[in-house]
Order: structure tokens, then sequence, then C-alpha cells
């Protein structure tokens, strides 16, 4: 059968490749397996309740879950019943969930726990057209996805089901991620089922998938990256177990022992610094040869041309080091493909010297998400970049200002309600200007070279608007000016400028002497006061975008001295130049 929809793609994998294990989950400490055939008949049942409920094709239903196959159930359920998908980020502030349910018109909302339950079960009242939140685990006060389940008993229904099915079209809107925005409020990116599967069929192409490999999945499905992932798994017809959380994931790699995953690369990071950890606390011969590994590892070749000698090296290398490294992550990995941020070139190195093949890509929730990918063909990826563009997809950099463009199948229908945005994104040529600027290697290689926006992404793969922060932490009395850092981190920090007179008036006030800006900076008492300050408007934001560690600076940043604009702005690079010490001792946790 043809696949051009979302919803295709169980029935595809269903008549094609049959799963007794489509999805996994572990359920009070043992694995639970449903095969396709379980999996597509729970989710007809679910787009039967939706017909039951009320909703109709276009209306707009919010998931608020980490993953689980409850989450697909759902999806899918409204998929096929025409209703459109807001996936949230269980992270976010309440704020955010009442700006996002309410700029999209959200109907119904369905939430893991109590936790997030307490998060959004006021918000009915402040969401006009919010009608009711199920929880799927068992909540007091709160009706469960097992009642919502029930009304799809109906099996005269079927038949709507169907012909809302068959009246989808590729080009029909399938989803609304929000995105952080640089101004404050999140952007709904408006993806049709087209430009999913256009990436899902162009990702399958270039990933070591098989019908019979086994995959982990623990990032996030509110994130289009893993979540064309899954819809890749469930076209090709690989088994997908979602881990139980990052805390049990190195038990979980051992339990199912995955040939593929995706991942973000502070995880791989983590992951890095265990190992060497553990090497550093080894002695005599088995120190020296952990080491020796580790340099060997440091010099593998950007295209993987190595020499004769090298590789024979390599060999003894991997049989007695690099072995124990796959055994960390289930000892039968493949393939692993990092996106999201950028990741380290020594850690791209050293993994791929230990035979576990790391290939980074790159794209955006715009672009649904891929535009470019390192193969895993030897000769068809360069570390260091973020690969070739994949079937279909055409990228250009502007001979000006050197922004990447993007131009295909994956392009994002625009910003939902924002249609100044979606122009100044898209232009008339159908190019997306993606924020980022690259370079080509050899004419073929994507290389990131810079960012044109000034939105910034964690090691974990986190966006994060650093003038939002900045400008509400600048509402403290004690705060003159900020500059949020991060790119590529594993957590937020910031350099912060006192505001002097602020500054004197507590210090008056408690009992500390304002000798001068240099002195006071370093008083223990001052910092613990600057600490309670960035704590309380940290509960404002999402925890990634929290500052966890800051730098006082004792001296003001001004237009003279070089780190603000005419027009008052932050010169970050400057300022990231100029502070690259401070800076540096900030992560050196």
């Amino acid at each position: 059968m043809e696949v051009s929809r979302l919803v295709d793609l169980l029935p595809y994998q269903l008549e094609s490749n049959p799963q007794e294990k489509c999805l996994s989950y572990k359920v009070e400490g043992q694995w639970k397996s449903y095969s396709t055939k379980e999996v597509y008949e729970i989710v007809n049942k679910v787009s039967r309740a939706f017909v039951k409920y009320g909703l109709q094709p276009d209306d707009k239903v919010a998931i608020v879950s980490t993953n689980r196959p409850e989450w697909n159930f759902i999806d899918v359920g409204m998929l096929q019943a025409g209703v459109v998908n807001v996936p949230v980020y269980p992270t976010i502030s309440s704020k955010d969930y009442k700006y996002i349910f309410n700029d999209a018109s959200v109907k119904l909302v369905f939430v893991e726990d109590a936790e997030l339950y307490e998060k959004v079960k006021d918000l009915p009242s402040h969401v006009e057209g919010l009608k009711d939140i199920y929880s799927i685990e068992k909540v007091d006060g709160c009706k469960n996805w097992s009642e919502f389940l029930s009304l799809g008993e109906d099996s005269g229904l079927e038949e709507e089901v169907k012909k809302r099915k068959a009246a989808l079209k590729p080009e029909d809107l399938a989803t609304i991620i929000y995105t952080s925005g640089t101004t404050g409020s999140p952007k709904g990116v408006m993806l049709s089922h087209n430009n999913l599967v256009s990436n899902v069929k162009a990702a399958v192409d270039v990933l070591p998938l098989r019908q019979d490999v086994r995959t982990l999945s623990f990032l996030p499905l509110c994130h289009i990256f893993e979540r064309v992932v899954i819809y890749s798994y469930f076209y090709i017809g690989a088994s997908v177990y979602y881990a139980e959380s990052l805390e049990t994931l190195g038990e979980n790699l051992k339990e199912v022992k995955p040939h593929f995953f995706t991942t973000v690369p502070r995880l791989l990071e983590k992951v890095y610094d265990k190992i060497v950890n553990k090497g550093l606390e080894l002695t005599g011969l088995k120190r020296k040869l952990f080491f020796w590994a580790l340099d060997l590892g440091m010099q593998f070749d950007l295209k993987g041309e190595n020499s004769a000698l090298y590789n024979f090296k390599l060999g003894i290398a991997r049989k007695l080091i690099f072995s124990k490294w796959k055994e960390a992550l289930g000892g039968e990995i493949e393939g692993i493909v990092t996106g999201a941020a950028a990741l380290q070139l020594r850690l791209e190195r050293v993994f791929s010297a230990g035979g576990i093949a790391v290939r980074q890509g790159y794209g955006q929730t715009e672009t649904s998400p891929v535009i470019t990918i390192n193969r895993f063909e030897e000769g068809e990826y360069m570390l260091g970049s973020v690969g070739t563009p994949i079937a279909g997809v055409e990228v250009k950099i502007d001979p000006e200002t050197n922004e990447i463009l993007c131009k295909g199948p994956n392009v994002m229908m625009g910003y939902y309600n924002l249609p100044d945005k979606t122009a100044e994104t898209i232009d008339k040529d159908g190019w997306l200007h993606t924020g980022d600027c690259g370079e080509f290697v050899e004419g073929k290689f994507l290389k990131i070279t810079d960012r044109v926006k000034e939105l910034f992404k964690t090691s974990g793969g986190k966006y994060v608007a650093p003038q939002v922060i900045e400008n509400k932490m600048k509402e403290s009395m004690l705060i003159e000016q900020m500059a949020v850092i991060g790119e590529n981190q594993k957590f937020v920090s910031a350099l912060v400028v006192p505001a002097i007179e602020g500054l004197k008036d507590w210090c008056k006030n408690n009992g500390v002497d304002f000798t001068s800006l240099e002195e006071v900076v370093k008083n223990e008492k001052v910092l613990q006061a600057y600490e309670e300050e960035i704590n309380k408007y940290n509960d404002e934001f999402g925890k990634w975008e929290q500052v966890k560690r800051f730098k006082l600076l004792p001296k003001e940043w001004s237009v003279d001295s070089g780190e603000l604009t005419p027009t008052m702005k932050l010169k970050r690079r400057v300022i990231h130049e100029r502070y690259a010490k401070e800076i540096e001792d900030l992560y050196n946790v």
C-alpha cells in the first residue's frame, strides 16, 4: 500500500511486516509489549472515542506526557479522526500551558500523572473551549484515560472513522508544535502529513534500520525529532522500547540491547565522562592501555580514512578497551544519530574509533525536522559536519549573510496565527531561512559556523531564548545587566552586572560594608542574596531555561567599553570572548 499520510504507517506495518513487539514499555519492573495488531486495534478504539466525544476534524487536542505507548495510541487515534495533535513539554511553566492552549484553541488535554495534572487542572476556567482533562495514570479528582477509551467501545462509529480517515489529504494539518520564541511567546509550527511522511521516507533510506532491529527511545516524543524517528520505526517495522527514565537508561540499554537509538549530545557527554572517570580509577598497565586507546581514538580521521598501521592499532584497542564501551550501550549497537545541538568533535572521533557509529544530523521543527544527516556508509560522512541534505531537500548558503536556506517537502505550512512571522521565515520563493550560518566543506558536507538568531540550544537539545530570561531577571532591583549563556552546555548560566544603587541599599539594610564593587561582589552574603533573587525569577521558566550558576562582575557594560551596541543591545560575541575565563569557570563543576 502507498504511505502518504501518518495514518498509513501502522496499516502499512500490519500488512508488510507485523511485529510481535511493536511497542514495549516497562510496567512494575516487567517489560510489557504490544503487537502491531494490538496497537492498531487500540488506535482504532481511540479514534472512535474521539468521534463519540464529539470532536470534529481540525479540533485541537494536547498531550502532556513522557514517552509511553499511550502517547502513540492517542496521537495516531486522533489523527485518524482528523483531530490535530498539539504535543507539549511536561517541563514548561503553567503560564506557557495557558498561552499554548489558548492560542491553539485546545478542546481536550491528556496528562500523564498527578504532578502534571496539578500544573494544568485550573486551566479550563482560563482557556475558552477547553472541555476536559484526562490523566493516563490514576489521579484523584481527574478523569482517567480508560474512561475516555471506553467511549470507543461503540463499534458502530467505525464507519465514521473510516470516512474521516479516507478524507484526510497529505497536505492536511497533522500537528502544531510550539517552539520557544525570542520575544517570549512560543510560536506554533504547523506541520502537514506530507511534511512528516516525506521526512520519514527520506530518513529510513539513510538510517541503519531493518525489520528485525530493536530500538530504544528516550528523547521526548513532544519534540519533532524523536516523534519522526518513531514514525520511521513504524514505517520500517522496527521494535520500539521506551526507556523508563534517563536515570535508568544504563539498565534499560543492557536489557533491550538496542541496535539503534537517537540521542542528544548531553547524554553522550555523560556516557563519555562516566567511562573516562572509570579509566582514571585504573592503575598500572590497565590504566596505560585505557588512555593509549583513548588517545588513539582522538586521532581518528574525520572521514574514516585511516592508515593501515592506525587500523591495526585500532583493532587492538577495540578488542581490549572499546569493546567495553559497546557493552555499556547494550553490546549490539549498530548506529546512533545525534541532533538538536552540536556534538563535540572529540566525542565523535572517539566513539567512531571505538566502532560505535555516531552520526550528526541537522534540522529544525520548521523542517519536520531533518535537513541534513551524515550517512553510515564509508565516504558518506564527515565528522564535525552535519552531513548532506536528505532526498528531496535543497540547501543553499545565502552569499551575503552565510545563512543556511532550505527548500523541500519538509518545510512547514507556516506559524499558526502568525502570517507575518511566516513571511519573515519563508521567502516568496519558498526558501526557509534557518537563522543558522554555515558552509559546505568539499562542496558536499554542511558545517554550522554561527547563529544568526540569538536563540541557542543546550547540549540536551533544548532551546533557550536568552533575552526573555535576561529581561525578566532585570526586573530585580539588584540586577543591572545580564548575559545568559549555555550554548551546547549542560545547563544555563549567566554573567551578572549588579545594579550599584540597589546593591548599596541592600548592603546598608543587611549589615554589609560597601567598600567597592570589586570587593562586595565576592562577599558570601551578597552572593547568597543574588542566588535567592535569581531563583525567585527562575520559577517563571522551564527547568532547562533556569539559571543554575552565575558570576557577578565588578564592571558595568557600555557602548564605550564595547560590550553594547549603540542601541544598547548586548554584543554577545564580545562578551563571550572577554569573559571566556569566567564562563569556563562556571562550567568547571
